[in-house]
């Protein structure tokens, strides 16, 4: 149902906002390291009038859903990242009058590819755009993490919200989660990026391995004496800590140093040498993957074109990256075929299909 048949007008704004997929700099941005995100073809949208009462109303055509708020209590689900944007803009200051909201978002859930960060985004750029608000691109992504991390109940990084709001399809975004700066760099020469859906859905939010694991990382800095990950540049550093932290901080360490020297300028073929180390460091030292994605790691690891893969996203389940050879899309049909055979039920996802 469109928006004209869920709240009875035509809408006033339109906003989207694309997901991500992440090449390298996994969990090193709640660490204040670095990260080197690219985004997707699949993008969020949103249509935004104003409402005809006093409560919010919003509407996700992909679930099929509407919730209608009243007040400040948060609402749980889709609504509460939508809510959590908003709230925080009417705490800023800004004068929010009621609005209706009807969302449709072609960003898988579950996968790894910020599918909430595109939420955020999107919500905030068309919230912008409806009250003439004095906010930036940037600002817009603090916005969005913070509505993750206080309505949500996800304590994540700025990364996602930043891919969401800044990075484009045809490059990679460089940045430094912790001053904000950032570069935008090529894709090494020759290569571009497949990404695979392994078919097992994770659930970061809330009781995830993922806010455990961002408690264990900040137990480890305190052990250090810094005051983030980001700070240590030699994993031998953190050889006298306790199990497990001392292999969460080996990967986070090792981590920030892939990214950059990827950052530099590195070989197709040294690019792909990285994602594989990244992938054996989320296995082993994170551990935040699972058997199927291991498995689909493996097969795209040893098929010829193949440069490197590697688990994207917080873990526990979700897509999978891959440096391939450009104009060898055939690669994708042969993995997916070998993967499935295997047991599972996977799916392509870049390149979608045209």
């Amino acid at each position: 149902m469109n928006f004209q048949q869920i709240f009875g007008n035509p809408p006033e704004i339109e906003a989207s906002a694309p997901g991500r997929v992440n090449l390298l700099g996994e969990h090193t941005d709640y660490n204040d390291g670095f990260v080197l995100p690219t985004a997707i073809p699949q993008r969020t949208t949103v249509q935004i009038g104003l409402s005809r009462d006093l409560q919010h109303h919003f509407y996700s055509e992909n679930l099929d859903e509407k919730v209608s708020i009243s007040g400040d209590h948060p609402p749980s689900g889709f609504a509460s990242y939508i809510f959590g944007c908003i709230d925080l803009l009417v705490k800023s200051g800004y004068k929010i009058s009621p609005i209706n909201i009807w969302v449709n978002s072609t960003v898988p859930i579950g996968l790894g590819l910020s599918s909430s960060a595109a939420l955020e985004v999107a919500t905030l750029r068309g919230v912008r755009s409806l009250f003439n608000l004095p906010l930036n691109d940037v600002e817009l992504a603090q916005i969005g993490q913070q509505a993750e991390i206080q309505y949500a109940g996800l304590n994540c990084g700025i990364m996602d919200q930043m891919a969401s709001s800044l990075a484009d399809i045809d490059s990679m975004l460089f940045l430094d989660t912790r001053t904000l700066e950032r570069r935008v760099l090529p894709f090494p020469k020759g290569a571009e990026i497949l990404v695979i859906d392994s078919g097992v859905h994770h659930a970061l939010a809330k009781d995830s391995g993922y806010n455990q694991r961002r408690a264990e990382c900040e137990e480890a800095a305190r052990l250090l004496q810094v005051k983030a990950l980001r700070d240590i540049t030699d994993p031998q550093a953190v050889e006298f800590l306790p199990e497990p932290l001392k292999r969460r901080a080996r990967h986070v360490i090792t981590e920030n140093n892939r990214v950059l020297e990827a950052a530099q300028g590195v070989s197709v073929e040294r690019f792909g040498e990285l994602m594989n180390a990244s992938h054996a460091s989320q296995r082993d030292d994170y551990e935040v993957s699972v058997v199927a994605v291991d498995t689909l790691v493996a097969i795209l690891q040893k098929t010829p074109g193949v440069f490197g893969a590697r688990l994207t996203g917080g873990g526990f389940g979700g897509a999978c990256v891959a440096l391939i050879a450009s104009g060898e899309e055939a690669i994708a049909t042969d993995v997916l075929k070998q993967f499935n055979h295997a047991g599972y039920v996977g799916h392509i996802l870049v390149p979608t299909k045209s």
